[in-house]
């Protein structure tokens, strides 16, 4: 999930032709969301990338994604984010709806630069009570690693409802959110969420707005009183196969996560 810098050319990125289609190669692929990143951002630049970067339809045709609001002459409006955020989810991968939305998470900056290699755990976690040397606190009752054997810091809850600024309170705008999601392929669809924890997408399933290359899981200790630490964690088990499961660890409960990128979000 490391982003090299931030994708300040998003907003001068021109529609690429239909006919185009964005695939990571062999090379991408295996090395994983980082060098996704470098494509996108080498894409950004020369405003050749219709997969992740143009969502220019989601974000002026709202009608395409069968968002209209109750006047056709006010459709709901998107604002491209700067940086990519991105959503934790748990969900049927042929869905195109569910519910449960109230169990995902979200990371607002990309948590790999932030992440302790495994074999770090105990010099740059433990020794120093959980606090990573980026400032994020370690939960050893629920933590996360990804593809390539870094312990990331947690997620924030993804936000279920709209909220507007009143004065220095916050006031919730509508029951519902909306995000524009893509697993950088061939689908971007906006996802909404519900206060009650339903989602559905506007376009295709969840498994195409899965980043395939990015895995990620949250392991918890298995039984009660178990010991359920990185340090239990085979280093020879990473990176793993995009796609692929995460590796299971000795003592603990693992719970796998699909990877949408977060694009833009309902102005």
């Amino acid at each position: 999930m490391r982003l090299v810098q931030p994708i300040a050319t998003v907003g001068a990125a021109r529609a690429a032709p239909p006919s185009m289609k964005f695939e990571l190669g062999p090379g991408a692929v295996q090395a994983g969301r980082r060098a996704a990143v470098n494509v996108i951002i080498a894409a950004a630049v020369t405003n050749t990338l219709p997969g992740l970067l143009n969502t220019q339809k989601v974000f002026s045709a709202s009608r395409e994604a069968g968002l209209l609001s109750a006047s056709a002459a006010d459709p709901p409006k998107f604002q491209r984010l700067q940086r990519i955020q991105f959503i934790a989810a748990l969900g049927d991968p042929e869905a195109t709806s569910g519910a449960g939305a109230e169990t995902w998470g979200l990371w607002r900056e990309d948590p790999g630069p932030e992440g302790v290699r495994l074999s770090g755990y105990k010099s740059k976690l433990e020794a120093t009570g959980g606090k990573a040397p980026a400032g994020w606190q370690f939960d050893q009752k629920a933590w996360w690693l990804e593809e390539h054997g870094l312990i990331m810091p947690g997620t924030d809850p993804l936000p279920l409802t709209k909220q507007v600024r009143e004065g220095d309170k916050m006031r919730v705008a509508q029951d519902f959110k909306r995000y524009v999601v893509t697993g950088d392929r061939e689908v971007t669809s906006v996802l909404t969420v519900h206060s009650d924890g339903k989602w559905e997408l506007s376009k295709g399933k969840l498994y195409d707005v899965t980043h395939l290359p990015c895995r990620s899981a949250l392991y918890t200790p298995a039984t009660a009183g178990a010991t359920c630490t990185p340090a239990q964690a085979n280093p020879s088990d990473f990176p793993v196969t995009p796609g692929a499961a995460m590796p299971g660890v000795m003592g603990c409960a693992k719970q796998d996560y699909a990877v949408l990128f977060v694009v833009g979000v309902e102005a």
